[in-house]
Order: C-alpha cells, then structure tokens, then sequence
C-alpha cells in the first residue's frame, strides 16, 4: 500500500527535463557503443591479420566490425519481455551494467585466460563476445529510451522529448569520434609512430574509454522514477498518479490517470489484437531506417573517407564534421517534429538521402574524388539526421497502442537491429564488388521508404499514447 502524498497543483518542466536527460544517457551509450569500432577497426584488423593460429580474413573482419549488432538484435528481442517483468527503469539499469562490462572486457579480451598482447583465435572469440556483451545493452537501451521517454512525456512534447534520444546517439558518436582522435593524437609524434600503437594500445583505450559514461548512467537511474503507465499497469495507481502530477500537474494527472486505465481492460490482449497492419508499418519502419545504408556511413567513416584521398588523420577529422553535420540536422527535427508531423519529415529526409546516394554512386563509378563526394556525403547524413534517424524513433515509440507496446516495441527493434547488421556487415564485401553499385542500393531503399511512408503511415502528432488504440481499432 503507498503512502498518501500531497499532489503537485502544477507540473514541473525542470522534473520532467531532468528525467528525459538521465534517460538519453542510454541513447548517447548507444551511439558511443556502435561507433567506437571506427575508429579502433583497422588497427583491430592489423592486430589480429598477425595472429599466428589463424588467417584473419574479410569476412572475419565485417563480422567482428559487427558483431555487436548480434548483441542489438539479442537485447532487443528481450527488451519486451525485460520492459513488463523488470520495469522499463530496471531494464535500462541491466543495460548500463552490460555497457561497463562490455567496455573492460573489449580493453582486455585476455583477461584472465589468455596471454596479453597475443592475437589467437581464442581471444578473437572472446573480444566478439564482449562485443555482443555490449550489443545487448545497446539493443536494450535503443527499445526502452524511446519507450521511457514516450510513457513520461505530455503528448504535446512527446515527438521533440523522443527526438532527444537520437541527438545524444549521435551526440555519443561524436564524442567517440573525437575521444578516438585524441586517443590517437597522443599515440605518438609521427605517422609510423602512431600506427604501431594504435595496433598495440589504441584500439584499446578506445573501447575502455566507454566504462566511464556507463558507470556515469547507472548512477543516475536511482534518480529517476518508474514511468507512470507502467506504474498504473502494474496496479500502482497512487505512484502513477505522483509521477503523472509533477508532470503535467494535479488535474490534468487525474484525466491522463483515467486515459490509462480505460486502456488497462485490454491488457490480456494478444499482440494481433488491433491487427497486423500496426505490427506491419512498426517493422517496416526500423527496417527502411536501416536498408537506406546510414550505418555504412557511421561505422566505417574514416575508412570511407580514406578512400576518397584523405590521410588517416584528415579522415578522423572529417569523421568529427561529419558528426557536427549530424547533429546540426537532428535539431532541425527536435524543433519541427511536433509542428510540422512525422510524415512530412520522413518523406522530406527519404528523398535527400536518394538524392545523396544517386550523386554518391555516379561519382564513383565516374571515379570523382573531393570535395563534391563530400558535400554529397553530407546531404545523405543530413537528410537521415532531420528525418529517419530521429523520426524514426518518435513513431516507433508512439504508434503501438498501450497494451503491445512493450512487445511490438521490441519486434520493431528486433527488425531494426537485423537490418543493421545485414547492412553492415556486407559493406566490405560490397564494396570490394563495387562501392557505386552499394551506393544504388542503398538509395534504392531510400527512394522505397518514401512511397512506404506516403502509403501506409499514419500521422501520430498531437495524438496520446492511448488514442493510438482507437487509431489502430478503426483501421482493423
């Protein structure tokens, strides 16, 4: 039984701030996660190209590039079941412990078994496991952020509150970037110098370097509460009232209270119930996210680069702007997302990124080299940063009804993280086939995206989370 509390007459932005900004720790863990590996791969792949029990191989390399993708695909399979037993606050807890291990173990994949500084196939097995480690709290992370943040947010804010999720992905993966170059900045005073230590010791403290903001957010989550329709789904109505009333304030609590439980009579239901079309658009959503390639240009960005000219460390520079680009662009949709719609800016973002692609692929295949695959580069990530990057996210978070959310949630992130490491994981191969005939897929799938949202998804702006049922009841 829950003590009575003297109910907040007014909400509290700063609460509600406060929240939303321990949570996107978990987003910027995740981008810091996934882009750690480009700036440690190529010194990763040289170390283990000497190992002397094995041949380390292409295929080997994109799978190790990737395999913390299986890890995504792992913890977002689970998040479901871990967000309705655990709790969504309890289940990003498990994720900031998994980043910490992950982030030691990756340093040290010797640890304990095996000699250090000796590359074998043993410790190859072992670094991917600490990879995967991490993965799953990454796939974790990126289904129950976005899942927190929507069950907190008034529906006025949600679309903006969401999209900040996405900027501290892509503000992680700058950091990363940058951490990487000054890791590797202080590696040695010439080329050759840096080069050997960085096959040595740098790719290392890359990967340690991410213990610090995991520890960092699994502190900060005994400071915030359990979301409040979780908290009313789990009969605890009183605490969901609190949380619901510091808020948004006393009465408008007492009305989105009732909202909730209007929707808890279903909660028995199967996760066909509102029918197949909701699951349909979900996935198809995570998976077009991905299939436009913006993981080619976010993973292997030094390489990318270096294969337009650059030096390494011009190339590491570059990969820094690029990651101001991104960030630049995912204001643009946290400040327009709950004005202009989620439709508009998905369509607008699909045809830049099939612009971006189309210039990308003609210029390779006319072997152009400069600046002008770089502004075209440019494009493509902007267009993804102000539309699907973070967009993606908001519909992913909003458009399942109450009582599948959970479950659909982790079904759609599922897909999302499949997609990645299909992407992902076949660019070297591609790319040794022909990098303008990878570049026309991807935007292939760009051009698609556009005609599948325009089609088959609905606006969410201005809507509740508990009018998404009747929404989706209408359309069965």
């Amino acid at each position: 039984m829950t003590k009575t509390r003297q109910l907040p007459e007014n909400g509290s932005m700063r609460y509600l701030f406060s929240i939303v900004l321990v949570t996107i720790i978990g987003g910027l863990l995740f981008g810091y996660d996934t882009a750690v590996i480009s700036g440690a791969e190529q010194a990763l792949e040289s170390w283990f190209r000497s190992a002397a029990d094995f041949t380390y191989t292409k295929a080997m390399h994109g799978f190790t590039a990737s395999s913390a993708l299986i890890g995504c695909i792992i913890g977002s399979a689970i998040s479901g079941f871990l967000a309705s037993r655990m709790g969504r606050r309890n289940a990003l807890r498990l994720a900031s412990l998994l980043f910490f291990l992950s982030a030691l173990g990756s340093y040290e994949p010797e640890f304990l078994f095996f000699p250090v500084g000796t590359p074998s196939w043993s410790v190859l097995v072992a670094f991917n496991l600490y990879r995967v480690l991490g993965g799953i709290g990454v796939g974790l992370a990126s289904a129950v952020c976005p899942m927190y943040i929507a069950e907190v947010a008034p529906a006025n804010m949600r679309g903006s509150l969401v999209s900040w999720n996405q900027f501290a992905i892509i503000f992680g993966q700058l950091v990363t970037y940058f951490v990487n170059y000054l890791i590797r900045n202080d590696l040695g005073a010439t080329s050759e110098a840096v080069q050997a230590a960085m096959v040595t010791v740098g790719w290392r403290r890359m990967f340690l370097s991410e213990a610090i903001p995991a520890a960092l957010f699994g502190l900060l989550l005994f400071t915030v509460p359990k979301t409040p329709r979780y908290l009313a789904m789990t009969g605890h109505f009183d605490d969901s009232l609190f949380v619901l009333s510091r808020i948004n304030g006393r009465q408008k609590a007492i009305t989105i209270l009732e909202e909730i439980k209007g929707t808890l009579d279903e909660k028995k239901e199967k996760i066909t119930a509102y029918g197949i079309t909701v699951l349909v658009v979900g996935c198809l959503l995570s998976f077009f996210q991905q299939a436009c390639g913006i993981n080619v240009a976010l993973y292997y960005a030094p390489r990318i680069f270096q294969q337009m000219g650059s030096s390494s460390d011009a190339a590491m520079v570059q990969t820094i702007v690029m990651g101001v680009v991104n960030i630049s662009f995912t204001l643009v949709a946290i400040f327009t997302v709950d004005r202009l719609g989620r439709k508009p800016l998905l369509i607008i973002g699909s045809i830049g990124m099939t612009v971006g692609m189309a210039a990308l692929s003609v210029l390779s295949f006319m072997n152009v080299i400069g600046i002008t695959t770089l502004i075209f580069i440019v494009i493509y990530t902007a267009s993804f940063m102000m539309s699907w990057g973070p967009v993606c996210w908001v519909m992913i978070s909003e458009v399942f009804p109450n009582t599948i959310r959970s479950q659909a949630t982790a079904i759609a992130v599922a897909i999302q993280w499949l997609s990645n490491f299909a992407i992902s994981s076949t660019f070297p191969s591609l790319s040794e086939w022909s990098i303008g005939g990878a570049y026309i897929i991807y935007g292939a799938f760009s051009l698609l995206s556009a005609l599948f949202v325009w089609k088959m998804v609905p606006e969410t702006k201005g809507k509740t989370l508990e009018q998404m049922s009747a929404l989706w009841r209408s359309k069965k």
